[in-house]
């Protein structure tokens, strides 16, 4: 099933001067860029719309396999751990939300803030479960190439926002199939992804370490630096996901999500802009987080929370246990809480 098939492109021959930087990142130099595929050592990727298909058949999202004509149910079932309602929501979720918003920018400087970004210049980075390519908006023109992996069908949306980009490779594969050689890039991060994964996270960013030398990774963090009641209403939060994230109906998950920033998520940023003035809105959950953002950014988020079955957390004392794998694991201090680097 690793035939390529003919198919609609955004530039039909848009890796015809990449040639150099795949065989880097796939670490051969026995490959070939076609129209419709991409050969490495005789395995076929398709590609569409710019995009390079590295997952396995039985991993195709139902519209992909559409696409190139794949019969999933002649397809045995891959022999791997595989969330196909994970993947479904992010790639419902980044075409719904798929504008780069001015909340976004200020939200990747509070990511990077570990991050040297003028010592990227002539780095190769990959932005591991890239959405719809927000951060490497901002990261394209302050690096010599940019990676983009996506689970998802979010990638495709990520090509066409980041289209006039010309060092951007484009990539839709399952982070533990990659099928790059050791250290393909200098610089990797992954926010907000390993979290919602069926794998234990921790495990995961242990096995990224193979793919780069520095790592930049965000996960949920387990409340730990919160009070008690933080915690008692993420309890009830994940009671609720748990019934929601099975829906699937887009005008449920629609309505429910302007429901949660009407009824849930905007009454705490009043109550906390209330107590601003006295020093304490620090002591209501959610306002930190979204005060200032608007309704719309806010909405993204409570489709994240709500429709997404695998949540994750962690205390910044587990995250330390890194240190079994990696010599250097830096945690910022600074929200969004945990978001950390590893050196190796």
């Amino acid at each position: 099933m690793s035939s390529c098939t003919k198919s609609k492109f955004v530039d039909a021959m848009y890796y015809s001067n990449k040639l150099d930087i795949l065989m880097d990142i796939f670490g051969s130099e026995n490959i070939k860029v076609e129209k419709e595929c991409l050969t490495v050592n005789d395995k076929k990727y398709p590609i569409i719309d710019d995009v390079i298909i590295l997952l396995d058949p039985a991993q195709y999202p139902e519209s992909l396999s559409k696409r190139l004509k794949v019969d999933k149910s002649k397809i045995p079932t891959a022999d791997m751990e595989f969330a196909e309602d994970i993947q479904f929501t992010f790639g419902e979720e980044w075409q719904k939300f798929p504008e780069i918003m001015p909340e976004h920018e200020e939200e990747f400087s509070q990511y990077f803030d570990l991050i040297n970004l003028s010592g990227l210049k002539n780095k190769k980075i990959c932005d591991l479960g890239c959405g719809i390519g927000r951060w490497a908006y901002f990261l394209k023109d302050q690096c010599k190439e940019l990676i983009l992996v996506d689970f998802s069908e979010a990638v495709f949306v990520a090509r066409h926002k980041l289209k006039d980009a010309e060092n951007i490779l484009y990539f839709m594969g399952d982070l533990r199939r990659l099928p790059f050689r050791d250290d393909f890039v200098d610089f990797l991060f992954c926010i907000g992804v390993l979290h919602h994964l069926p794998r234990y996270a921790l495990e995961e960013v242990r096995f990224l370490k193979k793919y780069a030398s520095q790592i930049l990774i965000y996960l949920y963090y387990a409340l730990d630096n919160r009070s008690f009641y933080f915690r008692v209403l993420i309890m009830f939060v994940t009671k609720l996901r748990m019934q929601t994230s099975s829906v699937r109906n887009s005008y449920f998950r629609n309505l429910f999500s302007w429901a949660g920033v009407l009824f849930l998520y905007y009454p705490f940023i009043i109550v906390g802009s209330i107590l601003r003035p006295l020093g304490r809105s620090h002591l209501i959950p959610l306002y930190e987080s979204y005060h200032g953002k608007t309704l719309e950014r806010i909405r993204q988020d409570v489709y994240d929370r709500f429709f997404t079955r695998i949540e994750q957390r962690f205390t910044k004392k587990e995250i330390m246990t890194l240190k079994d794998t990696f010599s250097n694991v830096i945690v910022s201090n600074q929200l969004p809480y945990w978001h950390f680097l590893l050196k190796k």
